[in-house]
């Protein structure tokens, strides 16, 4: 029997779908995770519950939406596959319906500059794509434009996605951006946040171009 070549970013992708589940960052079958491989991608599948997801279920793509073997993929991929399309950084995509910031992509808002750690987005705000209906050409296009110069967005009345190099650190932006829109609702209830000016968050995001490295010489 050939060996998959695939076997262990299989794996991966499996154990990112349950790490973004005991995180809270997602819940059930909701929500998803691909990964770059080739010139196409691997992504969850669609209806399995993360606690039984077995790596052969996870589904080989290419980037037009062509797949092969037994199981589908998330309903979802167009999402994945636009990204990997126009964004040649992206080596993992995250996709879910965290409670904070699908409460908030329900406002359809914008979340300003309210805390510095707002720069994880790539920028100094987390903006919220036009609505479209789940799975469509249409989700994918708004995903974009809200994705321009950023790693994350919300999807109005929907979740949030976002993608990084690799499948850690697509969870951990994921982790960020949920607590940050958690701290957002708690702000807001407790009066108007002070928003950083642009001034601020451009300096921030300079700072951000090295932020969290180890093993660089000194400034």
């Amino acid at each position: 029997m050939p060996t998959d070549p695939h076997r262990e970013m299989r794996q991966a992708v499996v154990e990112t779908c349950r790490r973004m589940n005991a995180l809270g960052v997602n819940q059930g079958t909701v929500g998803n995770v691909s990964a770059r491989s080739g010139d196409g991608f691997l992504i969850s599948p669609t209806g399995v519950p993360y606690e039984s997801l077995a790596s052969e279920q996870v589904v080989a793509m290419d980037l037009d939406g062509g797949w092969a073997g037994d199981w589908r993929p998330s309903s979802e991929w167009r999402i994945h596959a636009a990204i990997y399309l126009a964004r040649p950084e992206a080596g993992a995509v995250i996709h879910t319906h965290a409670p904070n910031a699908t409460a908030l992509s329900c406002l359809r808002r914008d979340v300003p500059a309210f805390h510095y750690m707002m720069a994880v987005t790539g920028g100094a705000s987390l903006r919220c794509a036009e609505y479209a209906t789940y799975g469509t050409p249409e989700l994918a296009a708004h995903m974009l434009r809200a994705l321009e110069d950023r790693t994350a967005c919300l999807l109005a009345n929907h979740g949030v996605v976002g993608f990084a190099p690799t499948l850690e650190a697509a969870l951990a932006l994921m982790a960020e951006v949920e607590n940050l829109c958690r701290q957002y609702i708690l702000t807001r209830q407790a009066g108007e946040p002070v928003i950083l000016d642009a001034a601020e968050m451009m300096q921030v995001l300079e700072i951000f171009k090295t932020y969290g490295r180890q093993g660089e010489p000194r400034s």
